[in-house]
């Protein structure tokens, strides 16, 4: 199947899911690589995200899962791509991102008037995406069939309609009511929507796919759509999560020779970064919420935070300051990453209102103030001579991104119990070498660090995303796939 000639705009291929965690986003994922290897010009969309997972793009950030969707379509990643960006700093409160840039307009306005003010620069974007590709592989978000919301929707129907979106509909029937889920979302679509469905995709299933007859059929019957895929459960995809922490507490590959510990507090941003850790041979990776997940651990990582003062009070809460200073005292392994690493300073200051002021954990002799102005770049440094635990990171190129409100210094009377050991602030050691604070993102996706941190190197995301594409092109009925992008 060779490039198409741009005298149409992109054919347009949706993944709908019946809820949240259906597998839109890894499916999606698939389908980017798939059609690119065809030979065709792709790119992802999404409209709306709610994530704390971001990356740096030009003109700002998205959400990860579509610059992961844009690296499988062998796109360069656009804030086109995922034109709002909502990021959680309270239950009820989120931060608004539009075509990459922060918005504090937006970010006060209440959720279902934000629609049509935004509504526009969506539209637009997505013009531009099909103007320039022959294909585009769209996300949605949630379920079409949220009808308290189907009168704000930006994401699901209203993209739908709008691209002439050809549909598949995913479900997680690992949880059991998977047809119910199916038949129950279609029959609660506008008629009119119903037509744009075009395959049901029953993902996570574990067991003889030939016992699930004659439910398929019966479905389709009642529906018209027929089931197009039965994916099998498969733990080790490869790719990161993009909403929560993966629980696999146990999951190591060969003799466990070294247990990470990541603080999981409930404002956790950038955990994508830790996907890496997870095929690296020998390490255990454990995602903590209590004093008891960090015990025995020999390395405690304090990630990334979208409300910092919230989540170290959080910390503090579940008594994890303690035992995250307990472990450090007794020459355990400490790294603190972006807010982790605000976390670990002495204080944080706050005096336009963006974060929240609360004293630090006193392990780094450092002062963060919030600024107005956020950060967000791409960043490629070296460390400088670090000792210690750390000590095989001196002279270690690093290439990562920044996202975040703080600046951060030494505290003037306490230098002398630690010191910068990256260019312009970036990282900072402890004087007794076992506590690490880094602003950059993307320590362990960097293939120099892991080498020389486990001598070991990850698979790269290439072989994640042809081996994404091989999985969708064995399940996929025949002619499934390439049928969605055919004229009518």
């Amino acid at each position: 199947m060779s490039s198409t000639a741009k005298s149409r705009p992109a054919r347009c291929v949706m993944v709908l899911g019946t809820t949240s965690g259906a597998g839109k986003s890894w499916l999606a994922t698939a389908l980017c690589r798939w059609y690119a290897r065809q030979g065709l010009k792709v790119a992802p969309f999404k409209a709306q995200n709610m994530s704390n997972n971001a990356r740096v793009v030009d003109g700002g950030e998205i959400g990860s899962a579509q610059y992961f969707q844009a690296l499988a379509a062998n796109a360069v990643p656009d804030v086109r791509m995922n034109p709002l960006l909502l990021k959680p700093e309270r239950d009820t409160h989120s931060q608004v991102v539009l075509m990459g840039q922060v918005s504090e307009a937006l970010s006060a306005l209440p959720w279902r008037g934000r629609s049509e003010r935004v509504w526009p620069q969506i539209a637009q974007a997505l013009d531009e995406l099909r103007a320039e590709n022959d294909v585009l592989v769209i996300e949605g978000a949630g379920s079409p069939a949220e009808i308290n919301l189907m009168a704000s929707d930006i994401v699901n129907l209203r993209v739908a309609r709008y691209a002439e979106a050809r549909c598949l509909l995913a479900t997680d029937i690992d949880r059991g009511g998977a047809f119910a889920h199916l038949y129950g979302t279609w029959a609660l679509l506008p008629e009119a929507d119903r037509a744009l469905l075009h395959g049901f995709v029953l993902n996570k299933f574990r067991g003889d796919a030939s016992l699930l007859s004659p439910a398929p059929e019966k479905l389709q019957a009642l529906t018209g759509v027929p089931t197009v895929a039965t994916l099998p459960m498969w733990w080790q995809h490869g790719l990161p999560e993009e909403d929560g922490v993966f629980d696999d507490r146990s999951r190591a590959s060969g003799k466990v020779t070294t247990t990470v510990a990541v603080i999981a507090y409930p404002r956790i941003s950038n955990l994508d970064e830790f996907q890496s850790l997870k095929n690296v041979p020998g390490v255990r990776l454990v995602w903590a919420r209590t004093p008891a997940d960090v015990a025995g651990a020999d390395w405690i990582v304090l990630p990334g935070s979208k409300h910092t003062s919230g989540d170290l009070a959080w910390l503090r809460a579940q008594g994890l300051d303690s035992a995250v200073a307990v472990h450090a005292s007794r020459g355990g392994v400490v790294l603190g990453i972006c807010g982790g690493l605000q976390m670990l300073g002495e204080a944080l200051v706050d005096p336009h209102g963006i974060d929240g002021n609360a004293p630090g954990l006193g392990l780094l002799p450092l002062v963060t103030v919030f600024e107005r102005e956020k950060t967000v770049r791409h960043r490629n440094a070296t460390f400088g001579t670090l000792t210690g635990d750390w000590a095989a990171l001196s002279d270690v190129p690093m290439a990562g991104y920044e996202i975040h409100h703080g600046q951060t210094a030494a505290h003037p009377q306490m230098a002398e119990d630690g010191h910068a050991v990256m260019p312009e602030g970036l990282a900072w050691q402890n004087a007794r070498g076992n506590v690490l604070g880094l602003y950059l993102h993307g320590l362990f996706e960097d293939a120099a660090v892991l080498h020389a941190l486990f001598g070991a190197a990850a698979p790269t995301l290439d072989s994640t995303f042809d081996g994404l594409a091989d999985f969708i092109d064995t399940h996929f009925d025949a002619g499934v796939l390439a049928g969605l992008i055919e004229s009518a």
